[in-house]
C-alpha cells in the first residue's frame, strides 16, 4: 500500500485505493458546497450560503476526501483554493446538478406542480429596463418559481452556458451563432454626446462626425455591435479610453472625456448630462434569448422563455417606443 501525505492540509491518502462505492454514494450536497467554495474560496461564507454551521460544512469536506481518496482544498492564509484534481471533477458535478434539477422539475411537471429553479443570465440593461417586469406577471403565474439572475458582460455570459451554470441568457444575436436564439427586439445604437455638445443634426448623428474624435470605447469583446457599426462605416475615431462598464462611460461623456456609442437601452432612465441620440445611418443590436438547446430546457426554464417571447414585444415598446 501506498501512502502519500498533502503537505499543506497534513492529511494522509491511500494512492492505491479503488474507487468504488464510496465514490458513487457521494450525495449532491457534497457537489453543491464543493461547487460553491471554488465561488467563494472560503469556508465560512459558503457554510452561510448553503445553511450549514462552519464546522458542519469542514465535516462534508472532510467527508468528500474520505469518499475520493484525495484532497480537494488546499487552505491558504486568507480562505482556501480547490486542488487541481478537484478542479477537474466541476465541470461534470455542475452537470449532474443540472441532470438533477431537470428530473426534479419534469417530475413537478408530471404531477401538475410548478416547483423548480432556473438560472438567467442576462446584460444589466436587461435585468434592469426589461427582466423586472417579466418576471413580476410570471411570477403571478408560477409563483413557486425559484429564479436566480446573473448579470454579465457577453463574455461573461457565453463561459456560463458553456460550463452549464445558466439556463439561458439574454444576449445579443452575434454571440448566439453556435445557440437556439429567439429574437425579440432591435435595440438602436446611440451616440452619446456631452450636455450642449454643437450639433448640425438634431435628429440624428451621422456616424462620420466620430472621425478623429476623443471616443471612449466599449471594451473589445463586451460589444460586438458597437465595434461592427464603427468598422462598417470605416471610422476610426481617437481612441482615448476603453471601458467595460456603461455607467463608467456615461460619467466619462458627462465630463467631457470623449464621445462613445451605446444603445438606447443602455442609456434609458438614466440621469447622467449627456445627449443620447440614434446614429446615422442606423445601426441597431438584435436582442434575443439565446441557450445551448431549447428541447433540452427543463419544463420550468422552457415556460419562462415561451412566456416572455410572447410578452416581451409589448414591454420592448413601452420602454424604448416603436422602433
Amino acid at each position: 500500500m501506498n501512502i502519500w501525505i498533502d503537505s499543506k492540509n497534513k492529511n494522509r491518502y491511500d494512492s492505491n485505493r479503488t474507487l468504488g462505492k464510496d465514490v458513487l454514494n457521494m450525495d449532491f450536497q457534497e457537489y453543491e458546497l464543493l461547487l460553491d467554495l471554488a465561488e467563494t474560496k472560503n469556508i465560512t461564507r459558503t457554510a452561510e450560503r448553503l445553511g450549514y454551521s462552519q464546522p458542519g460544512a469542514s465535516h462534508i469536506l472532510k467527508k468528500i476526501e474520505e469518499e475520493l481518496g484525495f484532497p480537494v482544498i488546499f487552505r491558504e492564509k486568507y480562505g482556501v483554493t480547490l486542488t487541481p484534481a478537484a478542479e477537474l471533477l466541476l465541470p461534470t458535478m455542475r452537470e449532474l446538478m443540472r441532470i438533477q434539477e431537470r428530473l426534479e422539475q419534469t417530475i413537478y411537471s408530471i404531477k401538475g406542480l410548478e416547483y423548480g429553479k432556473m438560472t438567467i443570465g442576462a446584460y444589466s440593461s436587461v435585468s434592469i429596463h426589461l427582466l423586472p417586469m417579466i418576471l413580476r406577471e410570471f411570477k403571478e403565474l408560477h409563483p413557486n418559481l425559484i429564479i436566480d439572475i446573473r448579470e454579465g458582460g457577453a463574455e461573461n455570459i457565453l463561459s456560463w452556458i458553456d460550463s452549464n451554470e445558466i439556463d439561458f441568457a439574454f444576449i445579443s444575436r452575434p454571440y448566439a451563432r453556435t445557440m437556439d436564439f429567439f429574437s425579440y427586439g432591435k435595440d438602436p445604437l446611440v451616440a452619446v454626446l456631452p450636455e450642449g455638445y454643437a450639433l448640425d443634426h438634431k435628429r440624428n448623428f451621422p456616424m462620420e462626425s466620430f472621425e478623429g474624435q476623443p471616443f471612449i470605447l466599449s471594451a473589445d469583446g463586451n460589444d460586438f455591435d458597437i465595434h461592427n457599426a464603427l468598422e462598417c462605416s470605416g471610422i476610426t475615431p481617437k481612441y482615448n479610453y476603453s471601458v467595460l462598464d456603461d455607467h463608467t462611460i456615461l460619467s466619462m461623456v458627462e465630463n467631457k472625456l470623449g464621445l462613445s456609442i451605446l444603445t438606447q437601452l443602455i442609456c434609458t432612465g438614466y440621469h447622467y448630462k449627456v445627449e443620447c441620440i440614434p446614429v446615422d445611418p442606423p445601426y441597431y443590436r438584435d436582442m434575443g434569448i439565446g441557450m445551448k438547446s431549447y428541447k433540452k430546457l427543463s419544463p420550468a426554464a422552457k415556460s419562462f422563455v415561451d412566456f416572455a417571447i410572447a410578452r416581451i414585444p409589448k414591454i420592448w415598446n413601452e420602454v424604448l417606443g416603436e422602433l
